[in-house]
């Protein structure tokens, strides 16, 4: 069994993959004041649970791979790998590592490890040119060449950044649920913020993506749009320019990357 885990600023995604398939996972908040043996107790808690692991920490663990966009909790999970499973081949995404990736950026050491392994991933699955829409803390959008190079994104405030931000910054307005609304036209301020966040959001992507194929590829038509993150259900529906929705694309390019690292080495 592999176990991937991708440590993101608001939440922590872990994938357990038996071969290419993910046969478990689990979503838990990022908490970067956690320390090396707290995570493995929770650790240890999730990956009890299942039916094809021991209940001691590592049994049926036989690799992992990491990537995180906190540093701390990467310290963290390091001490983890080391104290808790030092007889288990870790990958962990820094610089350095083999991903198979050309970054065409000025400066590829400040690119967030996790949308090089969603480059991956995407370059695997469906070949460039590509773009990955993450839907996560913030919405990053990711381009990947005809070649299979990162070429680039864009970064925008996530959905629920902005609804955090309405919430706080408007004297008659409150957090909401994340919720598809009745209508476009809201009825209520409730609706009408959800309305604004779906339907606002969902035309961020359509633009974006339209102008970034105009970049990217001769025929637009040629680049295929994949959607990730625990958030892109809610614009899903309501976007045209999305092609494929794969939820498990960070954790499907790690598995890559632990690949490209241990097993071939």
């Amino acid at each position: 069994m592999l176990l991937t885990i991708d440590v993101g600023n608001t939440h922590t995604v872990l994938g357990l993959f038996d071969g290419e398939e993910i046969v478990e996972h689990w979503r838990i908040s990022t908490d970067a004041r956690r320390t090396a043996d707290e995570l493995a107790v929770l650790l240890q808690g999730l990956m009890g649970m299942h039916p094809l692991l021991g209940m001691e920490l590592g049994d049926g663990i036989e690799g992992i791979a990491i990537c995180a966009t906190v540093p701390s909790v990467l310290h963290e999970l390091r001490e983890v790998t080391r104290r808790y499973y030092g007889d288990v081949p870790a990958v962990l995404v820094e610089p350095g590592v083999k991903t198979g990736v050309p970054i065409l950026m000025d400066n590829p050491k400040e690119v967030g490890a996790d949308r090089i392994i969603n480059a991956v991933a995407a370059v695997e699955l469906y070949g460039g040119p590509a773009i990955v829409v993450d839907f996560g803390t913030a919405t990053t959008f990711d381009a990947v060449s005809p070649r299979g190079e990162y070429a680039g994104g864009v970064i925008a405030p996530g959905i629920e950044i902005s609804v955090e931000a309405l919430g706080v910054r408007g004297a008659q307005l409150r957090k909401i649920e994340l919720a598809r609304p009745r209508s476009v036209i809201g009825k209520n301020t409730v609706e009408a913020m959800q309305s604004g966040i779906v339907y606002g959001f969902a035309g961020q992507v359509d633009g974006v993506v339209a102008r970034m194929k105009k970049e990217l590829a001769a025929d637009p038509d040629d680049v295929t749009v994949i959607a990730t993150g625990g958030l892109a259900p809610m614009v899903l529906g309501e976007s045209s320019a999305i092609d494929e929705h794969e939820p498990w694309l960070t954790l499907i390019g790690l598995r890559l990357v632990y690949e490209r690292n241990v097993s071939r080495a």
